[in-house]
Order: C-alpha cells, then sequence, then structure tokens
C-alpha cells in the first residue's frame, strides 16, 4: 500500500498531470500522518464539544473544514500543509458527524456505522461510474477531487461510528479496539500479499480502518482510568498529537518525500 505497491494500478498518465497531483504518494510518512490525524481529530472534537456549545462547536468545524477544503480546491498542486490542514479538518468534523447521529438524535453506532457504510459504498459507485477509477494518483480534476474529498469524509465518519461501536456497543473497550483494528489492519496486507488484491482496494480498505484505530488509541490514551484509559485528558492528548503532526508535515513539506 506504499508508491511501490499502488504503481502497478496506477493509470498511464502523462508526467504533467502527474505533476498536477493534488494528493501526497503513499509513503510510510502518509500512513503514520494519517494515523496521527485520525486520533487528534477525536479527541478534539471531544474537547471542543465539551469546551463550548455542542451546536456552536459543529458550527465552528463546519466553517473550518469549509475554509481548508476550499484553499486545497484553489491551489493547483498538493501543499503539504493545506492538504493535512483540511485532513484535519475532516476528522474533526467527521468525528462531530458521527457523534451527532448517535448523540443527538439517538441513531445507535451500528446503525450508524451501516449508515455510513452504504455513503461511502454509493460515493465509491458514483466515482467509479463516473470516472472508471478510484485510484488516488488520478487526483488531477476538479470533479475527481470532488469525489476524494467526499470519500474521506465518509471515511472519518464511518470510523467514528465504527470505533465507537466496537469500545461501546460491543464492549470491547478502547484497548480492545485497539486490538481489533491493528488485527484487521493486517487483512489488505495479507490480501496483496497471498491472494493478489488489487492496491487500489487495499488502499482504501486501509484507508477506512486507520480512522477507528487511531481514534480508539487516542481515546484510549485521554479517557478515564476507570473507563480502561490512562487518563490524559482529551486536551492534552490533541497537543500532543497535534506537535507530532506539524513535526511531520514540516518534514515532508521540506524534504519532499511524499511528492513523486
Amino acid at each position: 500500500m506504499t508508491t511501490g505497491q499502488l504503481q502497478q494500478d496506477r493509470p498511464v498518465m502523462a508526467p504533467a498531470r502527474n505533476a498536477m497531483s493534488k494528493v501526497p504518494e503513499v509513503t510510510v510518512y502518509f500512513w503514520i500522518i494519517k494515523l496521527l490525524t485520525t486520533g487528534m481529530g477525536e479527541t478534539l472534537s471531544d474537547y471542543l464539544a465539551h469546551l463550548l456549545d455542542p451546536v456552536t462547536a459543529v458550527g465552528i468545524a463546519g466553517v473550518a473544514l469549509l475554509v481548508t477544503v476550499v484553499v486545497q480546491f484553489w491551489v493547483r498542486r498538493y501543499v503539504a500543509w493545506i492538504y493535512w490542514t483540511a485532513i484535519v479538518m475532516v476528522s474533526v468534523f467527521g468525528t462531530m458527524a458521527a457523534d451527532v447521529a448517535h448523540v443527538g438524535l439517538g441513531v445507535p453506532y451500528l446503525t450508524s456505522t451501516l449508515v455510513f457504510l452504504g455513503v461511502l459504498a454509493a460515493v465509491f459507485a458514483i466515482w467509479y461510474a463516473s470516472e472508471k477509477t478510484l485510484s488516488i494518483h488520478s487526483i488531477y480534476t476538479r470533479r475527481r477531487e470532488s469525489f476524494y474529498w467526499a470519500t474521506v469524509l465518509a471515511t472519518f465518519a464511518l470510523g467514528t461510528a465504527a470505533g465507537d461501536m466496537t469500545a461501546g456497543t460491543m464492549a470491547l473497550g478502547y484497548l480492545g479496539s485497539i486490538g481489533l483494528f491493528a488485527a484487521v489492519m493486517a487483512v489488505p496486507a495479507l490480501g496483496r500479499w497471498k491472494f493478489g488484491l488489487g492496491a487500489i482496494p487495499s488502499f482504501w480498505f486501509a484507508y477506512v480502518v486507520t480512522r477507528p484505530l487511531g481514534a480508539s488509541i487516542a481515546d484510549w490514551m485521554a479517557v478515564s482510568v476507570r473507563r480502561g484509559g490512562l487518563g490524559l485528558g482529551t486536551g492534552p492528548v490533541s497537543l500532543y498529537w497535534l506537535i507530532a503532526i506539524v513535526g511531520f508535515v514540516a518534514y515532508v513539506a521540506v524534504s519532499r518525500k511524499d511528492v513523486a
């Protein structure tokens, strides 16, 4: 699921179109930053919901998401700081969307997980019907970028609901959820290694699962010892993970190791 693995499923494109790609190359740094953004989005969402009125928190997150995505669409090439800021805001807002469905509307986590799974499947189906590819290496038109960000938002909402479902509804707790999703993360790697699973489905499978995995790790660090966590608090954990995100994004921005 790194660049080399995705290479064989990448559509043949002219070098100029490769240079216009609006997303980073899939390297180990991509997965590290992705995992960090999932955890930080989870705890920051919880922190803001308790610090502010929930409606106000959702409104602020929605506006921030809109601004960052507009900037991402406005730039003509991949810019690490802009891209990953948008991903962070998708993480925060996606978490809030799943939480609103459960806490605000009373929708069970199992139901919201199935609903968001259906939304994700619909986005994939429409994207493929329109573009004949789901490869992230093909993100060089506005329409494909729109499909890409709709998919990203759906994966974050789905992952949040799935993580809360395993921790709460299935009573695995946060530590148990970490073990479960870490094991599930091995599925696409094993499928690609042993059974010839394509690079594109392998990538999106792993992309979805990193969300509940990262969120479960962050929640485990933040929640009280009584609830099976480390008791560090949502504010401090959000700050620690944000510092790590800034550090890794600064590194790839300078080194350009995530640019083809």
